[in-house]
């Protein structure tokens, strides 16, 4: 079904891109702070890609031309998925909402889709999963969000030449843009029509198309239509919010801002480091170093870490995205469940201090961060070798009535002044986590 919306919005050049000018709409606000809320979600890549082990990259990083990756079709059978399982995985360890896979960088859809035969109803499974982890997600109250590839390494018609990844597939008939932009707002509309509602939309791949991935200031090879595709998604579901993790300031159109393997702000990674924006923040990370299922990646972090990891996120007004990257069977492997089901025993005795709650109250301190929610400052010291006899919180204007430990609600001496609040630490026993003291506010 062809489905062409007109536009009407005026169109600006930001970033080097021509994006629409765009007002949300008031369930779209609404879903923004719901989501700033949630704080806690599981990120899912899984796959065709999963049956080699290796990543969701290794189409790209072997080299594997299309005629020989599209044998993952007739032997992909992930006859242990289960969506109830994953769905309780999630909510067993205190997230709120499920960011799914649909297609990634190798094109393949793990949803009925008609635009293409490179899908998982063509498999021996025969079964759209994208519908039954809907299904699931609806019944247990998770937000689903779906991830989707800018870029693609298996078709012709995306403009390949360009591109700078899937240089290795065999590709040699000359691409098609317009085609290709029509595929994927067609891909989209199915989504966001067979599906019910989907609280978002998460695309990567903007950053094969720039010149250099350093220089943030290049404007991209292609034009990506983000201005027909925002329209579009708005158009469908106004509540859907819109993020692309193309490592740039947000352009219009983009409800939320998505950070890659860092916190914001941050460049660790070496193609982070934009700037933070005013729209709803989320970061997200790997439970070892891979996405994708790889068999021999066994660094997996500790619990302590994540959990550090989630609060500081909190702290700078981040969401967490966790990834799991489920066997090419269906199911999650035992490092991560295990995890997970620790996560969440901590999360349902300190969730409080994380859900609902906003960051960005203090600047960053070596031994913690802070959440605020409501009357309720909660200090996480999450390094307590560096404190002395106090906890300092500079700036903090608002007035302190009462001081206490979380866990047991021990009361504090602490004092106030002009400069901030001095919390002292006399009989405060320290978690090996995560150290919670609440502080109350007139």
């Amino acid at each position: 079904m062809k489905k062409l919306l007109s536009l009407t919005a005026l169109l600006l050049l930001v970033s080097g891109l021509y994006a629409q000018t765009y007002v949300p709409s008031a369930a779209n606000l609404t879903a923004r702070k719901n989501f700033q809320d949630m704080k806690f979600g599981m990120f899912i890549h899984w796959g065709a890609s999963s049956v080699l082990g290796s990543g969701e990259w290794v189409m790209n990083n072997r080299n594997i031309r299309v005629n020989e990756y599209n044998t993952l079709q007739r032997v992909f059978n992930p006859i242990d998925f289960d969506a109830k399982a994953w769905v309780a995985t999630a909510k067993n360890a205190g997230m709120q909402y499920i960011t799914f896979i649909t297609r990634h960088h190798d094109g393949f859809s793990n949803w009925d889709t008609k635009l293409s035969p490179w899908k998982i109803t063509n498999t021996p499974y025969g079964k759209d999963a994208l519908k039954q982890l809907a299904e699931e997600c609806r019944k247990e109250g998770i937000k689903l969000f779906l991830y989707y590839s800018l870029l693609d390494w298996y078709r012709d018609d995306y403009q390949y030449e360009t591109g700078k990844t899937g240089k290795g597939t065999g590709r040699t008939q000359k691409s098609n843009w317009p085609s290709y932009i029509h595929f994927m707002k067609e891909q989209l509309t199915e989504l966001l029509t067979q599906y019910g509602e989907i609280a978002g939309i998460w695309f990567d791949g903007h950053w094969d198309q720039l010149d250099n991935d350093h220089d943030k200031t290049l404007q991209s090879k292609v034009n990506w239509h983000y201005d027909e595709i925002y329209t579009l998604i708005h158009q469908l579901q106004p509540q859907c919010l819109i993020s692309n993790n193309h490592h740039l300031a947000p352009i219009p159109g983009e409800d939320f801002q998505a950070f890659e393997k860092d916190l914001p702000g941050k460049n660790t990674t070496g193609f982070g480091g934009a700037g933070i924006s005013a729209l709803p923040l989320e970061t997200c990370e790997t439970m070892n170093d891979a996405w994708g299922y790889n068999m021999t990646d066994r660094k997996f972090k500790s619990v302590p870490a994540l959990i550090r990891y989630m609060v500081n996120a909190a702290g700078q007004n981040a969401n967490f995205l966790l990834n799991v990257g489920p066997k090419p069977n269906g199911q999650i492997q035992s490092e991560f469940t295990d995890t997970l089901a620790m996560m969440g025993k901590w999360m349902q005795q300190y969730g409080s201090t994380i859900y609902g709650t906003r960051g960005s109250v203090i600047p960053e301190q070596d031994w913690g961060t802070v959440t605020v929610k409501g009357n309720k400052m909660y200090i996480h010291i999450l390094h307590p070798g560096k404190l002395g006899e106090y906890v300092f919180l500079p700036g903090v204007k608002n007035k302190i009535s009462a001081a206490a430990t979380f866990a047991n609600n021990t009361g504090l001496k602490f004092i106030q002044q002009a400069e901030g609040v001095f919390v002292y630490l006399n009989g405060v026993t320290f978690d090996s986590i995560d150290t919670i003291l609440a502080l109350t506010l007139q």
